[in-house]
This record gives structure tokens, sequence and C-alpha cells, in this order.
């Protein structure tokens, strides 16, 4: 699927399950130790499938360490991104030189909560809400709103080490091609490059929603 949503130069990998032989960087094992067996094996094969596309760009073994926002810590010269969700683990890796940031992010194919669209939806949103259900309803926009910002975020995190609200994002949604762009209503800290505009493709499968930027030099 990432496949299909990134641009080539982004390496990935992915897997729709936990897999047996992904096994925790040393680094990595003090952090787990205190995890139920089931977010162990999610906390690994994540991992591990960073470093499966990392090792298609030629890159060693590396661990992914939290930092002070808690989004991962990549390796020198290399931008990344993770997540998962249920039956779905997903990562995307690429040189900094070609590539800025990536951020991705996996969610179910579900309606949110009942009183979820509100808390995440500025106005103009909640009004393209319902023009997107008069076209289509096959698709969980409502869920796929809340991907696309968790894409965002994951963007503007390793960019400025700084929050993100959900308000702070103003999302357009197309049905075709599906695309969207993203417009921050937040100015980026002194000395942080972040494009105000930014945008990406998403993709409806199954019981899957993926939204995906790369954000390019």
């Amino acid at each position: 699927m990432l496949s299909r949503v990134l641009p080539s130069g982004v390496a990935v990998a992915e897997s729709y399950a936990d897999l047996p032989e992904a096994q925790l960087h040393p680094a990595e094992r003090g952090l787990a130790v205190t995890f139920r067996a089931g977010r162990r094996a999610e906390f690994a094969t994540v991992r591990h499938c960073a470093r499966r596309a990392g090792r298609s760009l030629g890159l060693p073994p590396f661990p992914l360490l939290p930092g002070d926002m808690g989004a991962p810590l990549w390796p020198a010269g290399v931008v990344g991104s993770m997540t998962h969700c249920r039956g779905y683990r997903g990562a995307a890796v690429a040189n900094a030189a070609d590539v800025r940031a990536l951020g991705i992010d996996a969610e179910p194919h579900l309606p949110l909560p009942d009183g979820m669209l509100e808390r995440i939806a500025l106005p103009e949103e909640l009004r393209h809400q319902e023009a997107l259900r008069s076209w289509d309803q096959t698709v969980s926009w409502d869920r796929l709103l809340f991907c696309v910002k968790e894409a965002v975020y994951k963007v503007w995190s390793p960019l400025t080490g700084h929050w993100l609200g959900f308000h702070e994002t103003s999302v357009l949604i197309q049905r075709s091609p599906p695309v969207f762009t993203a417009r921050l209503l937040r100015a980026a800290p002194d000395g942080c490059d972040v494009p105000s505009v930014l945008g990406g493709r998403w993709l409806a499968e199954d019981s899957l929603l993926l939204a995906a930027i790369a954000v390019r030099h």
C-alpha cells in the first residue's frame, strides 16, 4: 500500500501481521521490558519494517528510540516515518538529501467514535465532510480526516520539535485523484523551515485507510 502513495526514492516495508522473526535492536530492548506480549510484538514488527526499508537504501541495522516528543530518532542523514494499527504495520525511509520529511499514518477503515469528528475538525472541514459523504458513502471520511492530520503531525514534529493541534491544520480531501492538501494555520518556530501547505495521497482499501506525505527539498 505504501508504495502506491509515496514517490520513488522512498523505501517502504509493511506487514499485515506481527512477524516472529522481528527482533528488537539491543538498544531498544530496555524500552519494551514492561510491554505486554502483543504490544511488544507490534513494537518489534514496525521497527523490523523500518530496518527492512532501510536495508534497501544500503543502511546497516539501526535502533529507533523515542526523542523528546516521542517520535523515533532516525540515523543521521535519514528521514522516516512509522505507523501501526490493527492488522497493519508499515514504515517509510528516505535519504535526507532527497526528502526533507515523511509522514505516514494507517487507520482502521471504520467511522470515528461519536463526537470525535467535532473534536478534530474545523467548521470548514465539517462542511466538506458533508459534501464528501453525499458523493461517496463507501469511505469513512471522518476517519480519513483524522488519518491525514496524524500524517501532517508526523511531518511537523520532527521539523519543529513542537506540538501541533488538530485545529491548527485545515485539510481539503479530494476524491479523484485521491489526494489531499493540508494548510498549516500555525507559523513554524523561528529557524524551522516548514512549508505552509503540505500535499499528499490517500488510499482506502479493504479494512484500512492510509495517508502519506513526502516533503521534498
